[in-house]
């Protein structure tokens, strides 16, 4: 079967559509969503909008489209209105803010609190960090981040959003917290920035951090140090502001630390309070344990709901 991604073209998002439908065996291709320009609705949660598929540049489902996979709050609204002038199934994957009727399967994370017949929980993001995933990407990487027999700490750097800042001062405490550990724990820190870093707090993670021997890693596609970090890593440090980066670290069997950040999310400090307390992630110091921990990975769970609606 093949699947239709729709989602505002957010790696994070693309992240989450790819790995659940890699895992149920679905073919894939995506469609991101762009606002039209000028548009006055685009002010509006999507939930608001008159005639969605209006408010968005057109999109064009491959004939070969047996099911629609939408993302996040403007992708779950875009996908609903496709799925019905197409007669297609929608299985949306988070919270879309809105009824639920639309939709064959909607998987959300617990913190999310949703309810109904058709809601599937997960305690973490979606993703595709599998073993083989990350036995390959060690093949690819594993020379390049271990270049010494100290420990490896591997660091993903996020980057602002509407809830969390992550500008010059909170770079400064990072670096900070980060040379720290170095010195303290004797390691090799391998850093890599997302999209979302902002180049000033990367100018300052840059200056403290690499006289300490703090490398800095960037690439994207196939170059993109991201996955290397997770397989050849000994422990993961991560800022708090993304679901995603969170949910991947603990789909690896190693130490994660959460680097924290200005501002709030009530969601997501629900999120990493729930993996505080299930012993999977910890407040980043320099007392973070070596010792491996279990693999989280919900994605296989939903992957077997979604088999079991399409009746594969």
């Amino acid at each position: 079967m093949h699947a239709t991604l729709i989602a505002e073209d957010f790696a994070g998002m693309w992240s989450q559509g790819r790995g659940l439908a890699e895992r149920v065996g679905f073919s894939w291709e995506k469609q991101p969503i762009f606002m039209r320009k000028g548009d006055v609705w685009q002010c509006l949660p999507a939930r608001l909008w008159p005639s969605p598929l209006k408010r968005v540049e057109p999109l064009v489902l491959s004939p070969k489209t047996d099911v629609i996979i939408s993302l996040g709050g403007r992708g779950g609204i875009i996908g609903a209105a496709l799925g019905k002038q197409h007669g297609l199934p929608v299985i949306q994957v988070q919270n879309p803010r809105t009824t639920l009727k639309p939709y064959a399967v909607v998987i959300a994370h617990h913190h999310d609190q949703l309810e109904g017949k058709n809601v599937f929980l997960t305690r973490t993001a979606l993703h595709g960090v599998t073993e083989d995933v990350l036995k390959q990407a060690q093949l690819q990487w594993k020379a390049i981040i271990r270049t010494d027999e100290k420990p490896v700490l591997g660091v993903l750097l996020g980057g602002s959003n509407g809830r969390f800042r992550f500008g010059v001062s909170e770079a400064a405490h990072i670096a900070q917290q980060l040379g720290h550990f170095i010195r303290q724990r004797n390691v090799s820190c391998v850093i890599t920035p997302s999209r979302r870093t902002s180049p000033e707090a990367l100018r300052v993670l840059k200056t403290e951090l690499e006289p300490l021997g703090g490398r800095f890693l960037e690439g994207t596609g196939q170059n993109n140090p991201y996955m290397g970090l997770l397989a050849c890593s000994d422990m993961l440090a991560v800022t708090m502001d993304s679901v995603s980066m969170i949910s991947e670290a603990v789909a690896t069997s190693l130490p994660v630390g959460i680097l924290p950040l200005s501002g709030r999310s009530k969601r997501i400090s629900y999120f990493i309070k729930m993996l505080e307390k299930q012993g999977r992630v910890h407040s980043f110091s320099a007392d973070l344990p070596l010792e491996t921990a279990e693999r989280l990975d919900d994605t296989s769970l939903a992957a077997e709901e979604i088999r079991r609606y399409m009746k594969l």
